[in-house]
């Protein structure tokens, strides 16, 4: 390749595609990753619409993807366009059923992704072992990636960008409701440890909350979670309410 054509492709590719670096293991081979998403970039053959864009060089930014309206469908587009997303398990549950041949024992797997800057996915799977749920749970989940929205919504706070939500949302997932409302800079994350988990990686490190139900239920807990920051995208903001709050959807890009 050129470093023309180099130099038009998405980051994630650019990662894939560029020379490994060979590190002295004492003449021992290195083992790798059997997940790596850089070695599912190198192999990947897009099979949609929007794949082939990116592989093209057409499509640059995850918010570019997002303004094409076409769905994505593949997760090599989503690890090509916004590389090293961190993964978190939230929950690995065991679930038995008595059949005719025996016990069966599956896992149900809940996993979160984010990039700690404006974006977070959620994701559930089953499978027969913990490893193929866990896969299975954190692709879902990097195809379930929503755009979070961040501002300076709180009284106590300073003029200027916050790292808080700009506004009170809500969240339901079964009996679960959480509440979440803006904070000063520095109050830290007011929530319980799962909500936390899941604020963490969407980039909010300030914020004040109120649940009511079953938050021991760990999935539900996390679920509430992630529908309220689903909420404040689907809320109409005006720009003069963007520009006195802060507000800014998704990475704050420099």
């Amino acid at each position: 390749m050129t470093e023309e054509e180099i130099i038009q492709m998405a980051p994630g590719l650019m990662q894939a595609l560029a020379p490994e670096e060979t590190e002295d293991t004492g003449g021992r081979p290195r083992r790798r990753k059997q997940d790596d998403p850089m070695m599912g970039l190198r192999k990947w053959v897009p099979k949609t619409r929007l794949g082939q864009m990116v592989m093209a060089g057409k499509i640059l930014t995850y918010e570019q993807a997002l303004a094409t309206g076409l769905p994505i469908r593949e997760v090599e587009i989503v690890d090509a366009l916004i590389p090293n997303l961190e993964d978190d398990v939230i929950k690995v549950n065991m679930v038995q059923r008595m059949t005719d041949s025996g016990r069966r024992v599956r896992f149900n797997v809940m996993a979160c992704v984010g990039n700690r800057d404006g974006y977070v996915g959620l994701g559930m799977a089953k499978a027969k072992e913990v490893a193929a749920a866990i896969r299975k749970a954190i692709i879902a989940a990097k195809l379930n990636l929503i755009s979070v929205q961040r501002g300076n919504g709180s009284w106590e706070s300073s003029a200027g960008p916050g790292t808080s939500i700009p506004f009170k949302t809500h969240g339901r997932s079964a009996s679960t409701r959480v509440t979440l409302m803006p904070a000063a800079k520095g109050k830290g994350l007011v929530i319980g440890e799962t909500g936390k988990r899941v604020l963490d990686l969407a980039g909010v490190s300030d914020v004040l909350s109120r649940t009511k139900g079953q938050t021991r239920t760990t999935i539900n807990y996390a679920g509430a979670t992630f529908n309220a920051l689903q909420n404040m995208n689907t809320t109409r903001v005006s720009n003069e309410v963007k520009e006195r709050l802060f507000i800014n959807k998704g990475r704050i890009l420099e």
